[in-house]
């Protein structure tokens, strides 16, 4: 039975020895560990507090990034409508000047048409006034013997005259 109920003795050192091990402990263990559990317990909250820092600034930086996204996007848009308009005005003032070097080509195409016809106005009076000369030439040259043959000469030449 003395295993299952303990004599006063052994239970007074027993006693004596566990408060001998706590002073011990209490002197050189005790502080040391608390000391360690203090300094893991300061750097898990400086970890803690850095990690949340570095949420916090991976959170302004896809903020920040998500903004020039958006800028650079604005930013395009208004690079291609500026293009657009660019292009458009191109067209504009190719239309245009090929409008103008048109109308110039169709004013000197008619330039030179007139031009060409008062020429050969001018061609066709010479002629006739030249056949003009001709016939009175001949006229004059033939001899015209008798009204008759003068009656019908003008007859003749009054029907060339309506005819033309």
């Amino acid at each position: 039975m003395e295993l299952i109920t303990p004599a006063f003795g052994l239970i007074f050192w027993q006693t004596i020895i566990f408060l001998f091990v706590l002073l011990v402990l209490g002197k050189f263990a005790w502080k040391p560990i608390l000391s360690a559990l203090k300094d893991r317990e300061q750097s898990i909250e400086e970890a803690l507090q850095s990690a949340e820092k570095a949420k916090e600034e991976m959170a302004n930086l896809v903020a920040e990034n998500d903004k020039m996204i958006k800028e650079a996007r604005i930013e395009r848009d208004k690079i291609l409508k500026e293009a657009a308009n660019m292009a458009e005005e191109i067209r504009q003032e190719a239309r245009n000047e090929a409008k103008v070097i048109g109308d110039k080509m169709i004013e000197d195409a008619r330039a030179m048409i007139e031009s060409e016809k008062n020429e050969a106005i001018k061609q066709i009076r010479n002629q006739v006034a030249e056949l003009s000369l001709q016939i009175t030439e001949k006229l004059l040259k033939k001899n015209l013997s008798g009204d008759k043959k003068q009656q019908e000469l003008i007859k003749d030449y009054m029907k060339d005259i309506k005819l033309n």
